[in-house]
């Protein structure tokens, strides 16, 4: 193998957890240890678990209303040119576009309650899609590209 098949090389992690806030902190050390692993910068990891921590949140609370027998999974694959993670429930789902994209500030000033998890999420990550299949599969996918500054030293 060249050295070009070798930096494409994908690499995956999965977490599945109880639906409870007590395990988001499990999710966020997850999430550090991969992110260091892809070798990326401190703030890059802390964006990436503060979008993953509301997206969790919206499950555990919309999704299965603190229904502690359901389960959540995170899954994590990274590459030499983005760390994607992708959450997956098989709660009540939601349509994303009831959600208008407006400016978080404007959410605040108008003390808006809902709309600002999704709206921060979209600010944090460099890609957001969603797969909604209420009961069956709902699943958020979100992507978080290198920059030069925080590309993975290729071995």
């Amino acid at each position: 193998m060249g050295g070009l098949e070798m930096a494409m090389i994908e690499k995956k992690f999965r977490l599945q957890f109880p639906s409870s806030t007590e395990n988001l902190a499990m999710v966020r050390s997850f999430l550090d240890n991969i992110g260091k692993q892809a070798g990326m910068p401190e703030g890059e990891v802390a964006k990436i678990q503060l979008a993953v921590d509301e997206a969790c949140s919206n499950v555990i609370e919309h999704a299965y209303g603190h229904d502690q027998s359901k389960e959540v999974m995170v899954g994590v694959s990274y590459d030499d040119s983005q760390l994607m993670i992708a959450i997956v429930d098989r709660g009540r789902g939601f349509d994303p576009s009831t959600v208008r994209p407006q400016q978080l500030k404007d959410l605040v000033a108008e003390r808006q309650t809902g709309g600002l998890g999704l709206q921060l999420i979209r600010s944090l990550m460099d890609e957001v899609r969603y797969d909604i299949v209420p009961g069956e599969k709902n699943q958020i996918t979100m992507v978080k590209y290198f920059t030069n500054e925080s590309r993975p030293e290729s071995s």
